[in-house]
């Protein structure tokens, strides 16, 4: 049970590939602009980690240490194409607005990273629970990133939440804080998202930080 609770750890907080290893900045940074993308390149990405981390593991006795990087490589591409068509056939809209960072999780070091650093040496259940943490880690820093990003930048919460629940029940979540707010440009272009996501890893090294001078004394 303790390793459990080490792999927990390590994914939401101490291993956070967002915040500590810095992996997958890319598309962190780019689609960030308000929560609605953040969750559903979160869900895509988790759901790639998970499901590339058990493959990996059930077949890493008959994966040739050669070839390990590119049969990786292409297992956790099908897993993206199964994502692309489950995204085009019932999310659409959010597919198009997410555009080529779907596709690109292919490229997310992160997932590769898990599957040969993880996968490939533990079994199939403690991969599978690496997975989600790790893609549970990288989804609430898309989450509070772009929460940070849409309030500054156009005062709202969950706006455009209908690409993801639909019509009827995603208009019901979208909440203006900020009446007549004009909006701040700055938070909605890349600049903005480095500067959230520095003052992230700010916050958490702090209290990292603060924690051990805690246990020190």
């Amino acid at each position: 049970m303790s390793d459990y609770i080490k792999i927990i750890k390590n994914g939401l907080w101490n291993n956070n590939q967002a915040l500590v290893v810095l992996l997958g900045l890319c598309p962190l940074l780019a689609v960030t602009n308000n929560i609605v993308n953040a969750i559903g390149l979160g869900l895509a990405t988790t759901f790639v980690l998970v499901s590339s981390n058990i493959t990996v593991s059930i077949f890493r006795h008959q994966i040739s240490k050669e070839v390990r990087i590119p049969i990786f490589v292409l297992l956790i591409a099908s897993f993206v194409t199964i994502v692309e068509l489950l995204m085009q056939s019932y999310f659409y809209d959010l597919y198009l607005v997410l555009g080529i960072f779907v596709p690109l999780i292919v490229t997310n070091c992160a997932i590769l990273g898990r599957a040969e650093a993880f996968a490939s040496k533990n079994t199939w259940g403690k991969s599978a629970i690496d997975g989600l943490m790790m893609g549970v880690g990288f989804s609430i820093v898309l989450i509070v990133l772009g929460a940070m990003r849409e309030l500054i930048g156009s005062g709202t919460l969950f706006d455009q939440s209908a690409l993801l629940l639909g019509g009827d029940l995603g208009n019901t979540l979208n909440v203006t804080v900020f009446k007549n707010y004009q909006g701040t440009l700055l938070a909605t272009l890349p600049p903005g998202a480095f500067i959230g996501l520095g003052l992230i890893v700010a916050m958490k090294n702090r209290y990292d930080l603060r924690r051990v001078e805690l246990q020190k004394n």
